[in-house]
């Protein structure tokens, strides 16, 4: 079973015991480990395919986090031909490193 779930503007296909590096999460408590995303847009389930129309309904994928990291250094250089200008910048991404604990259904509310 595995899902595609949308996070940080990119998409990601997942499964159970996946790790995976995803834009920055920043976690609404300090020491907060779980992480939820409620932006699934494909399940496939034991070959039942399920396709959003944006979103799948009743599904989320839940993970925790193991840590949070800056990627490799990102070197940018611009300069202009015979006129002295140079310019040289660094960039290091911030990620946060995921490790997907499951695929749930989310509970459907009784009807009253």
């Amino acid at each position: 079973m595995y899902a595609i779930i949308k996070t940080g503007g990119k998409q990601y296909r997942v499964q159970k015991g996946d790790v995976i590096n995803v834009e920055k999460i920043v976690p609404k408590r300090k020491n907060q480990k779980k992480v939820t995303f409620d932006e699934v847009l494909f399940v496939n389930e034991d070959g039942n395919m399920l396709v959003g129309a944006p979103l799948v309904e009743g599904y989320k994928v839940e993970g925790k986090i193991l840590e949070q990291g800056k990627s490799e250094k990102v070197i940018i250089y611009k300069y202009k031909a015979k006129k002295d200008y140079r310019r040289k910048q660094g960039h290091r991404q911030p990620y946060t490193q995921v490790e997907i604990t499951g695929l749930v259904k989310k509970e459907e509310k009784a009807a009253e």
